[in-house]
């Protein structure tokens, strides 16, 4: 039985500019922040050296954007507010892109859901003047303004009051301005930009400045970095710089012992615009996955610069992602790059870990709580009589006899002093062992606490994964293969990596439409759940593209190899022992933290124990 027409045919309609405005914005901008992010885009691609952004009450109400760039004539402004009307592109060519802006969308999407205000002035002309309130455009005006343009939104989506009822609070909207305000300031090391938050009136309070950076680009961008992540940052970052087939990694990935709880400092760029790509974000985990446990995030700001034809940044509506002709290659620079300048560092760890040590100490009598800053004191035995200078030298002159109970007690343990020639080395001379676990080693500013298990545990493991991979990874074969039924396309992407995991001792085959046989698996897992193990592949796969899951695995049974093949804690260490340590720890990469990412040791610097102890 055919089903039943409806009566009235549906009428085909063609909206009307105003309706077509509004759909737009409701992709372009969904939130303040997304208005922010495209007029400073729009002010960086008209080759701004200043910009400066206003805002009140979360930008729902007022945001404002000034800028020193070239301008636009009167006859401009009227077009600059037509749906797709750009000076970015002429059109014939939508991958040949060098801007931030191509598509000519923000301005009238803007006009269409709040009242746009535009001032400018290009060089050699009159300033103008232009206002769209909900897509009425009003005419052009005379103005005053002495370079550049400013930008003015009041009343977001007062012409779609249903789009309001999903904001945020201000306090949540501003913050997420201010995120874009900062990945901005990341992209554009050379411009100064300034947040102000205006609300209630007046001048308003800054909120982030950045001044334009000096020097090279690495110089400009560390302080940038700086400025905007922390002087932490800066610190415990390493540069990158490598290029493979015309692509080029730049920017700088923190140390291992410098992750976070949370993914909130990873800043990915694609030809210097922003972006939040989860291939890439991928990339940049798996670069870290053998250093850190499951629930620390890897810190890193790193751009990919390519020909623009090699990457599609047409793909989504805020320009958040891209599309990569060669994903692989992009993928592979990330982690080959980022794995590269971390084992340069060789046993580096962060200077967070020092100073959070330093922290922790408390001189007597503090209670507790940080102490308010005072003049150093200066106690009498800094300025002793000649007499108590001749008794304080006999009585600290060495004894004939050891000192019973301090060399031999149960938990600390000194050894003679060493060649002084070693405290030149990064780690030190070892001086003496405490607690049967930490190494204490003098340097020339300072001292360091290693933690003898933590470091012999990392230098086993790296000692076991340089021979994986020179021997290969042992497979054992089942005696009868395991079959594992999956779909047809998700049988045809495992076989698109097999030969990956081959090397790797898993050995899959074809088995008929949509089911692979598995005849090998590693011999370091021992019994398996081999269908688990698939389905983890696949859904690795899914998810970033590339599968780390078998190689996580045979490390981690490398990582237990390690930990029960190192020194133990509570072993006492010969003098020649713990300097051997050190050395080797000085020459292994990686070295400065655990298999899980935790410091191997503590470096204090002299000056700093100084004041503890109120030296200075």
């Amino acid at each position: 039985m055919k089903p039943a027409l409806p009566s009235d045919r549906p009428v085909i309609r063609q909206l009307d500019e105003a309706a077509v405005n509004r759909i737009a914005a409701g992709e372009v901008v969904e939130r303040p922040a997304a208005a922010v992010k495209e007029l400073v885009e729009n002010a960086l691609d008209a080759g701004a050296r200043r910009i400066s952004v206003d805002y009140a009450d979360g930008g729902k109400t007022l945001i404002r954007v000034t800028d020193d760039g070239c301008g636009m004539a009167p006859e401009d402004l009227p077009l600059a507010l037509s749906r797709h009307a750009t000076s970015k592109i002429d059109g014939s060519d939508l991958l040949n892109i060098h801007s931030f802006g191509f598509r000519g969308e923000a301005l009238p999407s803007l006009g269409a859901v709040g009242r746009l205000a535009i001032t400018s002035r290009a060089a050699g002309e009159e300033a103008a003047r232009i206002e769209v309130a909900g897509g009425r455009i009003g005419p052009v005006t005379p103005a005053a303004l002495s370079r550049g343009t400013v930008v003015e939104l009041r009343d977001l989506f007062y012409a779609t009051p249903a789009r309001l009822k999903f904001l945020r609070s201000d306090r949540a909207e501003a913050q997420a301005l201010g995120e874009v305000v900062k990945r901005l300031a990341m992209a554009a090391p050379y411009a100064s930009l300034r947040l102000n938050d205006v609300s209630g009136g007046g001048d308003g309070r800054v909120i982030f400045r950045a001044d334009a950076g000096s020097g090279d680009l690495f110089d400009a961008l560390h302080a940038r970095l700086a400025t905007v992540l922390g002087g932490e940052f800066a610190e415990n970052a390493i540069p990158l710089d490598v290029e493979r087939d015309g692509l080029r990694l730049t920017g700088y990935a923190a140390l291992p012992t410098y992750s976070r709880g949370a993914a909130v400092q990873q800043y990915l760029f694609v030809n210097g615009r922003p972006v939040q790509d989860r291939m890439l974000l991928g990339a940049l985990r798996a670069a870290y996955f053998d250093f850190l446990s499951r629930d620390r995030h890897p810190a890193a700001v790193l751009f990919l610069d390519c020909d623009p034809e090699r990457v599609d940044v047409n793909v989504h509506p805020a320009k958040s992602e891209v599309r990569f002709r060669d994903p692989a290659l992009a993928r592979g620079l990330i982690v080959s790059g980022i794995r590269q300048a971390l084992a340069e560092a060789g046993h580096r760890a962060s200077t967070t870990v020092g100073a959070a040590t330093l922290a922790a100490f408390r001189p007597e009598g503090a209670g507790g709580e940080a102490a308010p800053a005072a003049p150093p004191r200066v106690y009498q035995m800094e300025r002793p009589a000649p007499g108590v200078l001749r008794s304080a030298a006999a009585w600290q002159a060495p004894p004939a006899a050891p000192m019973p109970g301090f060399a031999e007690g149960p938990s600390a343990r000194v050894e003679p002093v060493l060649e002084a020639g070693d405290e030149s080395r990064p780690l030190g001379a070892a001086r003496a062992q405490v607690h049967e676990n930490y190494i204490i080693a003098q340097t020339e500013t300072g001292m360091v606490i290693v933690d003898q298990h933590a470091a012999h545990e990392r230098l086993v493991y790296e000692r076991l994964k340089r021979q994986v991979a020179e021997n290969g990874v042992a497979a054992q074969a089942l005696l009868i293969p395991e079959i594992v039924d999956l779909s047809e396309g998700d049988a045809a992407r495992l076989m698109e990596v097999a030969d990956d995991l081959a090397r790797l001792g898993l050995s899959v085959e074809p088995f008929g439409a949509g089911a692979i046989a598995v005849r090998e698996t590693p011999a370091a897992l021992g019994q398996i759940d081999v269908q688990g193990l698939v389905r983890d592949i696949l859904d690795d796969l899914a998810d970033l593209g590339q599968s780390q899951t078998v190689q996580a695995r045979i490390e981690a049974v490398l990582s237990r190899m390690a930990c029960h093949g190192s020194v133990r804690s509570g072993r006492r260490m010969r003098a020649e022992e713990m300097n051997a340590l050190l050395r080797e720890m000085e020459a292994t990469p990686h070295s400065g933290q655990c298999n899980h990412g935790r410091p191997t040791y503590v470096e204090l610097r002299l000056a700093d124990i100084e004041r503890l102890f109120g030296r200075t």
